[in-house]
Formats: structure tokens, sequence, C-alpha cells
């Protein structure tokens, strides 16, 4: 099977997405002419026009506010926000309108867009560039969110967002569009929803998403040599939340480790693992432990940065605590 990279994934899904369906159009501040800031839509404007490749004003919550009313009118607008740092200037058409529209019209309106949001620390983008940010997006019922780490399954999965006749916040990590991956030339989609075993083991369960699933693997790797089976599960979609895959997991391993790149106050991981509490507290046989960012600002320092989100030694630690060889 070919590989390609993360970025070329995404590419792929849009551009046969548009070719599939003239309703799909993409739009955000340099879309057109420049192909997006990470390349991503490179020759769209060639190939579909202006009125499919929007250049957007540097107003994010005015072309926000636009996809949401194209949305309403039976289109399907892509829109980036080129971080998602950013979502905090846009956020009433995203939580008050898109989220909201299909309950507060008793379903006669439905709004089938995909914010794509890249996003994460790595790239030295200094404080206002470098966020995780996902968290805050779970928290509003109507909306769902997507944060693929591989490049087979930000295509598949970014397909399905894409025909989903509900608001998506696709979650795109920036240092992934470099990463390569196994992905059939054939068409596939990936439902929302369904998480993703990575890697079977019997001793703990790592559950990670977006770049964290990758360092799981190397964790878990690293954790074999040393006689701990570690089962990685990569939820890949965080709303809806595959739990049948993560209780069954939790019932054969017995022991959990959350690994999240955001910060550690109020991050999602915090959400499962009060639900693990809450449901599966008697297959516990330690303590649930959490991997995740520290509570700062993302420095500019490259030393700096790379200290304040996790790793797959940070990975190792905590496995470490609850498992004993």
């Amino acid at each position: 099977m070919r590989k390609i990279t993360y970025g070329q994934a995404i590419k792929e899904a849009m551009h046969e997405e548009m070719i599939r369906d003239s309703s799909v159009f993409v739009l955000g501040e340099d879309m057109g002419i420049m192909g997006s800031v990470f390349g991503l839509t490179k020759g769209f404007l060639e190939e579909f026009g202006p009125l499919r490749v929007l250049d957007t004003p540097i107003s994010e919550n005015g072309f926000m506010g636009m996809s949401v009313g194209a949305a309403m009118r039976g289109l399907r607008p892509i829109v980036e926000l080129m971080y998602v740092d950013f979502a905090p200037i846009c956020l009433d058409p995203i939580v008050n309108q898109a989220a909201k529209m299909r309950y507060m019209t008793g379903g006669q309106i439905s709004i089938p867009m995909v914010i794509r949001a890249p996003g994460g620390s790595g790239r030295r983008n200094a404080g206002q560039h470098s966020q995780s940010l996902e968290a805050l997006f779970t928290h509003f019922p109507g909306l769902k969110v997507v944060a693929p780490g591989t490049p087979y399954d930000a295509k598949g999965l970014l397909k399905s967002a894409i025909r989903d006749d509900d608001p998506v916040v696709f979650i795109e990590h920036k240092i992934l569009y470099a990463s390569k991956g196994e992905v059939p030339e054939e068409e596939y989609l990936i439902p929302l929803g369904k998480a993703d075993i990575k890697r079977s083991g019997s001793d703990v369960t790592i559950i990670a998403y977006s770049r964290q699933t990758l360092f799981a693997m190397q964790a878990a790797e690293e954790l074999e040599k040393q006689g701990i089976s570690a089962e990685v599960l990569d939820l890949r979609s965080l709303v809806p939340l595959d739990w049948e895959t993560i209780e069954k997991s939790i019932k054969k391993t017995h022991r959990v480790v959350l690994v999240q790149e955001g910060v550690q106050r109020g991050g999602y991981t915090g959400e499962i693992a009060s639900q693990i509490t809450d449901e599966l507290f008697d297959y516990l046989d330690a303590p649930i432990k959490r991997v995740a960012g520290l509570n700062v600002v993302p420095p500019f320092s490259p030393a700096l940065e790379d200290h304040t989100y996790p790793n797959p030694q940070d990975i190792i630690a905590k496995v470490k605590e609850i498992v004993s060889k």
C-alpha cells in the first residue's frame, strides 16, 4: 500500500469530496491563491474556481458566521481556522448557532459544516499559536469533535465528517502534517464515534488521541521490552465517544493511563477518567493515571516548549506507577 503524508491525506479527502458533491466548498484565510498556510488546498482555486475556494478577510467571526448561513441553505462548507487558537474569536457562531440550530428548529434545519482546526505544540509557534483546545469544543452539545493521529484515520474521518449533517470540529495536529502512513488509493470511510485499538495488550490500557497516539505507541514498544504489555486505544473521535471499546479494553487490562497534549486542568481526559470511575471502578486494579500538558502558556523556546507537553517517557513513567513487573 502507498504511503502519503497526513497533510496529503487531508488534501485528498477534501479534493475527492469536492469532486463528488458540488455543494462542498472550502473557505478561510489564504485558502485560494496561497493554497492555505499549510498548502493543503494548493491547486484548488485553479480547479474549482473562486465560488468554491474562498479567500476570506482576516475576520474569523465573519467567515464562521457565513459558513453557518451557507450550511443552513444546504451547502457543505469546510472552513479552516488557520490555528485552533483563533477559535475564541468566533465562538458565538460555532457554539450558539451551528451547535444548536438543529435542536432549536426541531430538526428542520441541519448544519452540515466542518471546521478544520490545526493545533498542538512543537513548531515553536509560541503562546498564541500552539494550544490544544479540543476540550473546549467537547463541552457543547451539538458539536462533534474528531482528532485523528494517522494519515489513514485523517482521510477516512474527514470524508465522513464532510458527509455528516451536523457540525464537526476536525482537530489536526500541525506536527503531523509531514508524518507518513499507509493510505489506500480506493475510497473508504471511517465512521465518527469509533475508536481503534492500535496495539493489543493485557497489562494496561493507554488511551490517547491525535499526536499522543504515536507517543503512546512508542511507549508501548519500550514497555514490551521491559515485560509490560500495553494496549493502545486511539479515541480518534472525542464526540461521539466510543465508550464500548473503552469499556471492553479496561475490563481486559484492569488498568488505564489517559494521555492528552492539552493542559491537564479542564482537559478532556479528566471527563473520561470520571466516567471510568463512575461505571468501571470495580474493574480497576490500580488508580487511574493521567499524562497531560503542563498548566502553562506554550513558550517559544524549543527547550522550554518540549518540556510542556507529554512525551513517550512520561507515558512510560505513569504506566510503571500502576504496573509492576
